[in-house]
């Protein structure tokens, strides 16, 4: 490449002239997603007579019209015939840098360009030396193929010369395709386009139509021939004008973003007000409608269609008929009418098992509060330093937070933390004088212990004694008061306790409470829990005036029975649980239970008192010891049956509620005494039986 750059020959020249008549550049419209790019024109075109400069313009890039290896025509390019230059089709011309001013130059004044259909010619500024660059039709040059291979006119220190700095450019921004006519200075307001029409290759945008006067279009000033001007034309621009030229000022900028932050500011003002206060938040708005509910189920009534006994024994003859009930006594009762619906051997005594807890949970809420709660206290001993732990009776006390099978339970680590911030302890003892008697039942086995079914009945234990907290029917400890008194001195930082008696009247340390009756009544029913159930007995035997221990929590629970008018001929236990073997009631006593609490109006006294006993029965498939019950052909029954269960060895038991078809409540208690397998034969006819009822209908 020569050392200076090349001006176009004379035959470019002729061709240039040959193309001013006509449209020199094609700029296509590309998609209004593409960023835009904006293209700095060279100060070697000169503004007409109008003495308003050319600016930069954002030029897009379009697919360049010439073929591969072809340089557009009308551009001087290394390589297009210039003396010299390489021979060959180029396809590039010379490189102008890259676009845009270099740091601590000012920029370009931007021309704005909107890409259309129509040819756009650039006439120079005749006072200047300049040539005129025309570019045939479908022949541009792309930037992108232009070659970068001598500094641009960005890349090279401009020249001083105050004489251009005389006429300051205006600060309007032009667009390209308005540089083809140019008029007189306007003092007119800013200009509207009128709409154009302008033929498309493609579907075009639907833009609002713009206005704009008519201006006459100058012809173009007499082509002058550069003499010594090379090629880039660029090292004549003037230094001084370039660098004294007056900047856009941002004054107007910051004032609209100022006006656009007021006006967000005033709009979020005004919805806040109209949203959260003014004439909206005093003012009373009409209830929404209510929605229109469609019960999915009958609602459970008394005027629902009565069953007969003889429907009734129709749709249990086949149920109660299954081998494997062995010797089965029952009895079914319409509460709302007392009506006896269906009998076998009901007032037959028969071994209860667990469905004994029935008649302890009634007793418990006939004659207890249903607030009542269970209280731990640890008072100060005798001697300083030394604490003894009371023990109130309440073995659902949780030894580690988070894992209690009882909700609601109090803490040991609560206890503790009440005594610790009394003053250091250096000894622990606990008081188990609250009960008496055994604190295993009779005919109760130890076996049961470590199987999970009963610990020793003491006024302290944790977790009903269990050794895992978490395992509702886990192994317990045989010793459940020195466990959790051991506990208890380990966390207060103190030896291994002992036991010992409380000083009368002794300060009280700490004090911790266990849930109410009500829930504890609920919670003995739903996990069928024979340590809570004991200790809710002599609970009632304390109520009543009865010693605490198992005789006097059957007496109890008997005399309670009795004083609210239940027939407990041919009743007797020797526990509240139903752990022993030898506890026989007729079935009619457990059904005559459930009908007073399942009465559906509360003309009976009893009937609201009892009525949490309904709730605190399992859920058949659903809840507690029913939770995995009820599948195959009892599953019609699932969810509509609620039942406490019983199970001894030889033994099961049901007894409940159900509400049929018909909406209807049934009240019931089935006990079977079979060698029967009870897991896969005796308690899924049980559950068949009982959902047989929830079909009846049997009016």
């Amino acid at each position: 490449m020569p050392d200076d750059p090349q001006w176009p020959t004379e035959d470019d020249d002729a061709e240039s002239v040959a193309a001013a008549s006509q449209s020199t550049v094609q700029v296509n419209r590309p998609p209004v997603d593409q960023p835009t790019m904006r293209f700095p024109l060279a100060a070697v075109l000169s503004a007409p007579s109008t003495q308003e400069p050319p600016r930069s313009s954002p030029i897009r890039s379009a697919p360049n019209a010439a073929g591969p290896g072809q340089a557009a025509q009308g551009v001087p390019t290394a390589g297009s015939g210039a003396p010299g230059g390489p021979s060959g089709d180029s396809a590039g011309g010379k490189s102008h840098g890259t676009i845009g001013p270099e740091v601590g130059q000012p920029r370009a004044l931007p021309v704005r360009v909107e890409p259309k259909n129509d040819r756009t010619r650039v006439v120079p500024r005749p006072e200047q030396r300049t040539t005129e660059l025309s570019v045939p039709p479908a022949k541009t040059a792309r930037v992108d193929q232009l070659p970068h291979l001598e500094q641009s006119w960005f890349d090279k220190p401009a020249k001083p010369d105050r004489q251009q700095h005389q006429q300051p450019r205006p600060e309007q921004t032009r667009r390209v395709d308005q540089l083809q006519g140019q008029a007189p200075p306007r003092q007119e307001p800013p200009r509207q386009e009128p709409q154009r029409q302008e033929p498309r290759q493609e579907p075009q945008r639907q833009e609002p139509p713009r206005a704009e006067p008519t201006r006459p279009v100058a012809p173009p000033p007499p082509r002058q021939e550069p003499k010594d001007l090379p090629v880039t034309g660029y090292d004549e621009e003037p230094e001084d004008r370039l660098a004294d030229e007056p900047r856009k000022s941002r004054k107007p900028l910051f004032a609209v973003l100022s006006l656009l932050v007021v006006a967000a500011l005033a709009g979020a003002t005004v919805y806040a007000v109209n949203e959260f206060g003014g004439a909206k938040a005093v003012e009373t708005r009409p209830p929404a409608a209510p929605a229109n509910v469609q019960p999915l189920v009958k609602a459970v009534t008394a005027g629902a269609p009565a069953p007969t006994p003889a429907g009734v024994k129709q749709a249990l003859a086949g149920p109660a008929g299954n081998s494997a009930l062995g010797t089965l006594t029952g009895s079914v009762i319409d509460p709302a009418s007392g009506t006896a619906l269906w009998q076998q051997g009901d007032t037959t005594a028969a071994t209860p098992a667990s469905s004994l807890k029935i008649l302890t949970a009634a007793a418990a809420l006939l004659s207890l509060e249903k607030t009542d709660q269970l209280s731990t206290k640890v008072v100060q001993g005798a001697e300083p330093g030394t604490v003894v732990i009371v023990g109130g009776g309440d073995p659902t006390i949780s030894g580690a937070p988070g894992k209690s099978v009882y909700p609601g339970a109090a803490t040991l680590d609560d206890l503790v933390g009440q005594v610790k911030a009394k003053g250091p302890v250096t000894k622990v003892q606990f008081d188990l004088s609250r009960y008496a008697g055994e604190a295993l039942g009779p005919q109760w086995e130890a076996v049961d212990i470590a199987g999970g079914s009963v610990a020793p009945i003491v006024p302290f234990m944790l977790d009903g004694g269990r050794i895992d907290q978490t395992n509702v029917n886990g192994a317990r400890t045989g010793s459940p008061a020195q466990a959790a008194a051991d506990a208890f001195a380990q966390r207060v930082g103190a030896p291994g306790a002992t036991a010992g008696a409380a000083p009368a009247g002794a300060q009280v340390l700490g004090e911790i409470k266990s849930a109410s009756i009500e829930q504890l009544v609920d919670n003995m029913m739903q996990i069928s829990d024979n340590v809570l159930t004991e200790a809710i007995a002599r609970e009632i035997a304390i109520k009543t005036g009865n010693e605490p221990s198992f005789a006097g929590g059957v007496k109890a629970v008997r005399d309670v029975l009795s004083k609210n008018g239940f027939d407990l001929t041919g009743a007797n236990f020797v526990d509240g649980s139903g752990l022993s073997a030898t506890n026989k009631i007729p079935a009619k006593l457990l059904t005559d239970v459930l009908t007073a609490a399942a009465k559906p109006t509360l003309d009976d006294a009893r009937t609201a008192k009892l009525r949490p006993l309904l709730t605190a029965l399992p859920v058949a498939g659903g809840s507690g010891t029913l939770a995995g019950r009820y599948g195959g052909t009892a599953a019609p029954g699932k969810g509509w049956v609620r039942a406490k269960t019983g199970t001894l060895t030889g033994v099961n038991a049901l007894a409940g509620v159900v509400v049929d078809v018909d909406g209807r409540v049934l009240v019931f208690s089935f006990m079977s005494a079979s060698n029967r397998n009870p897991e896969n034969e005796v308690r899924p006819a049980l559950d068949v039986l009982a959902a047989a009822l929830r079909g009846c209908g049997c009016s």
